[in-house]
């Protein structure tokens, strides 16, 4: 019997070894199905999240609107921006073309005065040459064809420094109110037609002055000047070369002095009041003070 047993032991040597040590741990078929149901798990979970973040087109439309809002307030806002800066520059432009007015008025009253003098002077001179006593009140002739030719006194300079900003630089259409505008261009209208009319005028007066350097002395017309030009008129009767045809041509020249002048004070007369009513136009429309 003892030599049975050992035989049995010989012949199953690893018998003794098919029970597993405590410590170690044996996969099981349990670790696939696990792997296969997380995996599973997986894709579901990646299933869901896929259908969950899907637009319909009530999403696009939202988000069209909101971007299409954002875009249209931000126009909004910058025409408003510029729309108000814009307003401001004409508001300067305004009253700086207001203040310029003022200044024109100035001077074109000034110019209506002295046209009014110059009137009466010409008609002084005419009926004293033609009269008896020409040539023994020869100081007074010589008096008088010293101003009939002095047009500087008359010359009409705009102060346009804002009138030609706003028609140079393309800003007379900052100015919105139209009956403001028209009456702009046409207050500028008129000024450059007194201007050309006065260089008419100053053309007759250098056809005058070809007549009268024949009939007085250079050099007694040069001491009635001071050092500022100013004419003063003589105490003695300086001589004429006054001769019936120089008599005859000096009256014509008068006479076209004196229509030019009448002409020129009735167009710087209109220019004025073209200037008050433009003046109280920009005062009234724009609150000026």
């Amino acid at each position: 019997m003892p030599d049975h047993t050992d035989e049995e032991h010989i012949d199953n040597p690893t018998n003794t070894q098919s029970e597993n040590p405590p410590d170690e741990i044996t996969p099981t078929a349990n670790t696939e199905t696990v792997n296969q149901n997380q995996d599973t798990e997986n894709m579901e979970v990646h299933h869901h999240a896929h259908h969950e973040g899907k637009k319909n087109w009530k999403s696009y439309f939202w988000e069209f609107l909101m971007l299409f809002l954002a875009v249209f307030c931000g126009f909004l806002a910058e025409y408003q921006l510029e729309h108000t800066i814009e307003h401001q520059r004409e508001k300067k432009y305004i009253q700086s073309l207001h203040s310029d007015l003022e200044a024109d008025i100035i001077r074109l009253t000034e110019i209506v005065q002295l046209r009014n003098d110059r009137a009466l002077m010409l008609d002084s001179f005419s009926n004293l040459l033609n009269s008896k006593e020409a040539i023994s009140h020869s100081n007074d002739l010589y008096y008088y064809n010293s101003f009939a030719t002095r047009g500087v006194a008359f010359r009409f300079t705009p102060v346009d420094g804002t009138m030609q900003q706003l028609k140079n630089g393309g800003n007379l259409r900052l100015v919105r109110k139209n009956i403001v505008s028209d009456t702009i261009i046409s207050y500028d209208v008129a000024v450059r037609a007194l201007m050309f009319g006065t260089n008419d005028e100053e053309d007759m007066m250098g056809t005058y002055r070809n007549i009268a350097e024949g009939v007085f002395d250079g050099v007694v017309l040069n001491s009635m000047r001071d050092e500022d030009n100013n004419v003063n008129r003589l105490n003695l009767n300086p001589s004429l070369r006054l001769t019936d045809d120089s008599k005859y041509r000096l009256n014509y020249r008068i006479h076209m002095l004196t229509v030019f002048n009448k002409t020129m004070r009735k167009e710087a007369r209109k220019l004025l009041a073209k200037a008050q009513r433009l003046s109280e136009l920009l005062k009234k429309e724009y609150r000026l003070e």
